[in-house]
Formats: C-alpha cells, structure tokens, sequence
C-alpha cells in the first residue's frame, strides 16, 4: 500500500482552533483508497514548519503529499492551485515577521500543485460540498508549506487544500462561515480518494 503524508497545522493568530489539527489526528493510520496516512501537525512559525516538513518527508518517503490550512472566512473547501516564492504576513506564533523574503533562494518564482485540483472539486461538488479552485494561498505558513513541499517532493503528487472554518471555531471567533466537522473531514477524504483514482 502506498503512503500519503498529511499535515496540519496548530491554532494560529486569533484562531484558538485549527480543524486541519482534529482532521489529520483523527485520520492517521487509515487506509483511504490505496493510501496509508501518516498525519503530522506542522507548528506556525515560518524558521521551523517548512524544515519539519522536510523531515517528515525524509523520515516518512511518502507516494503522495497533501497539507490542510485553515482559511478562517472562506465558505468553500478550495484546494490550492500555485504557491509563490514568498513569506510575508503578520507575526507566526513565536512572533517571527517576514516581509517580501525569499523562501528558497534556488528555488522558482512560484510551483504549480500536482494534485489532481480539478477532479477533487468536480468529486466535492457531486457530494454536495462547495468547492472551487484557489488561485492562491496567500504569503503566510500556508503558502511557504505548500512551496517548501513542492520544491523538494518533484516526483510525487504534492500540494495544499484550504478549510473553512469549524462551527466550533466559528462560535469563538464569532463572525466566519463554518462547516461542520464531519463535513471537513469528509471533503479531505473525498479528496485522497480523488487522488487515488488519478494515480
């Protein structure tokens, strides 16, 4: 059986809860299509999450790579088609600020996913989930992951999908959409199936 690793990250920023976390917990070790997933939760804080998930990468070998964000506002699963060579964007949680800095100095302007986008958002449309195609992924840790995944994974499907919110979440923060969780995780599962199929 092939190997899919699949990240989260913690709370961030005024989000006191991350659903990619209970997401990605909650799913390893199941077997989803012809994947095993091996989760991790990648902390928010841009001089370590790429690195560890470098590791991880290395440590793992994975046949296919898909790391969840929170996009606390957005109403649509949206997984992400491009990510640019750019950190930029409020502090991470260990206060560390980046504006305009280069992610990987050797590295192209921007990568496009390599995930299957545009059937996983037909698959999520037909189980009546919104989705749509993200054209991007901001400058903040979901974009550096995204980026740092795909310029050193060339060889295996890679990219990034962004959530909305959680009701938990969204009861807290008190003015963002939210989906429930089981309809998250249901859309994440979606997607490794879509993903499975297009091997």
């Amino acid at each position: 059986m092939k190997s899919l690793l699949l990240t989260g990250f913690e709370p961030f920023l005024n989000f006191t809860i991350n659903p990619t976390m209970r997401i990605v917990e909650e799913l390893h070790g199941q077997e989803i299509g012809d994947y095993k997933i091996h989760s991790e939760v990648l902390p928010v804080d841009f001089e370590v999450a790429g690195k560890k998930l470098i590791e991880h990468i290395d440590k793992i070998q994975p046949d296919a790579l898909i790391s969840l964000g929170l996009a606390g506002g957005r109403y649509k699963i949206t997984p992400e088609r491009i990510a640019i060579n750019i950190n930029d964007g409020a502090p991470d949680n260990n206060g560390n600020v980046r504006v305009d800095e280069t992610i990987q100095t050797e590295g192209s302007e921007a990568y496009m996913s390599t995930l299957p986008i545009r059937a996983m958002v037909n698959r999520l449309l037909e189980e009546g989930l919104p989705a749509e195609i993200s054209n991007t992924a901001g400058t903040y840790l979901c974009n550096h992951v995204m980026y740092q995944g795909l310029h050193y994974t060339k060889n295996i499907p890679s990219g990034f999908i962004h959530i909305p919110a959680s009701h938990e979440l969204a009861i807290q923060h008190g003015k963002i959409p939210s989906w429930s969780h089981e309809d998250l995780k249901k859309g994440i599962i979606a997607c490794i199936e879509v993903l499975s199929e297009n091997l």
